[in-house]
């Protein structure tokens, strides 16, 4: 086996050790984006709902449990979801990545882009943990695409580094 061409499975490997990493840093990128807007924002409307991730942590504590995260659990319950998401939706395109080179159009700002418009923009409204896009203010959904856009352009900046390093 040449040192070039690399298995299917390694392939996988690598996507899913890549893209693990990638989408823990993307989160962290995102989270401190959406950390500083909000800081920078005299905007008080959106101090006042609870993120869709904390409603997703209450769900599926119901679910498990049969009680909601306790208000104290909240914030770090919804990081949580916040996090395995993104390290779940890594994983998927630092495998894809490896198939489809394509898949990384514009050092990931297509996958950004389709991830805001998958899911802050159809998902989330579909199941009840926001509004829909109609209904949320242009404001509320620039922001939503400005922080997928910084979680793509990381998730591809750090899955090009480690794939790249577990390729030598």
């Amino acid at each position: 086996m040449s040192g070039i061409v690399s298995s299917n499975g390694v392939k996988v490997a690598r996507g899913v050790v890549a893209g693990a990493i990638a989408g823990a840093a993307a989160s962290f990128a995102m989270d401190r984006f959406q950390a500083a807007v909000s800081a920078l924002s005299s905007d008080d409307d959106g101090a006042q709902a609870e993120p869709a991730t904390e409603k997703a942590a209450d769900a599926v504590a119901e679910r498990v449990t049969g009680r909601e995260v306790a208000d104290e659990d909240k914030p770090l319950a919804g990081q949580a979801v916040h996090y395995a998401l993104g390290i779940g939706l890594g994983v998927l395109y630092g495998i894809a990545a490896e198939f489809r080179p394509a898949v990384t159009a514009g050092y990931g700002s297509a996958f950004g882009l389709g991830t805001a418009t998958v899911l802050d923009e159809g998902v989330v409204p579909a199941v009840g943990l926001g509004q829909a896009p109609w209904q949320a203010s242009a404001s509320s959904n620039l922001y939503s695409y400005a922080s997928h856009l910084v979680f793509g352009g990381t998730a591809e900046l750090v899955r090009r580094q480690v794939a790249g390093t577990l390729r030598t």
